[in-house]
């Protein structure tokens, strides 16, 4: 029926297509919807740091609370419309089919992260400048952006790995909508849990790091740049080889359509 939600095989056929498209993107008009969705992250890591504000980020439902709020981000980009390397993840589906070539596919990333990372860390030094990063909100930022920054690399590969899968899978179920609440409940939940379970993503960290340096956090620069590095790569293996691989290999016909 038409109301139905699209069954996973027709979700392997739209998600291919949208990574055709994805990739065909000019590199301007790729650049500013990436550097959008770092922004729109950024706000949901803002949110999320006003909901721990006076918590124990650590333990009890305020962690699901926080996800639930920081949600906001990743419902910005698929409803709004807009380049986010880590669901970006999922266009592995096309490349496996060579539907886009390996060169396009690492173009796409590549500039996808960079405007990410203008976005998200232009939108931290914005709340840095407007005195959002002094008092409670800072210190939330200032204590997460420490936390990561102390995460060793396979801590902050396997985290990485886990959150993109999660993530993915969001976005892999905003697919099956037909309708913009459907999308939105479907964003909510996997967001929800990897946030809760505190997992690592990297356009996250591209603003709560520089946040909470700029809060008094003592995050010092290659230690806040090996946290991105090893995160993202996390996220690649999550979430092109997690969610995207496997799904392929699941709905192989639908999906080389």
């Amino acid at each position: 029926m038409q109301g139905d939600a699209y069954r996973p095989a027709e979700i392997a056929a739209l998600i291919e297509g949208a990574g055709v498209a994805k990739a065909a993107l000019p590199a301007g008009r790729m650049l500013v919807l990436a550097v959008l969705a770092g922004c729109f992250i950024g706000f949901g890591a803002a949110a999320w740091c006003v909901a721990m504000a006076g918590m124990d980020p650590g333990f009890g439902p305020a962690r699901v609370l926080g996800g639930a709020v920081f949600a906001l981000g990743l419902i910005l980009v698929v409803v709004g419309g807009a380049e986010l390397f880590t669901g970006n993840a999922l266009m592995v589906m096309a490349a496996v089919d060579r539907r886009i070539t390996m060169g396009a596919l690492l173009r796409n990333w590549g500039i996808v992260w960079l405007g990410n990372l203008i976005g998200a860390a232009g939108l931290a030094v914005v709340f840095g400048l407007s005195g959002l990063a002094e008092g409670p909100m800072g210190a939330v930022a200032a204590r997460a952006a420490e936390g990561k920054a102390a995460l060793s690399p396979l801590e902050a590969v396997l985290r990485g790995a886990l959150c993109n899968a999660l993530v993915c899978l969001a976005v892999w179920l905003s697919f099956a909508a037909r309708s913009v609440t459907d999308r939105v409940l479907a964003v909510l939940w996997p967001v929800t849990g990897f946030v809760a379970l505190g997992l690592e993503h990297s356009v996250a960290n591209m603003f709560l790091l520089p946040l909470g340096g700029l809060a008094g956090g003592a995050v010092p620069p290659l230690a806040a740049l090996g946290n991105l590095v090893w995160v993202s790569l996390g996220n690649v293996i999550g979430g092109a080889g997690g969610v995207a691989l496997a799904y392929r290999l699941a709905y192989p016909a639908m999906a080389g359509r």
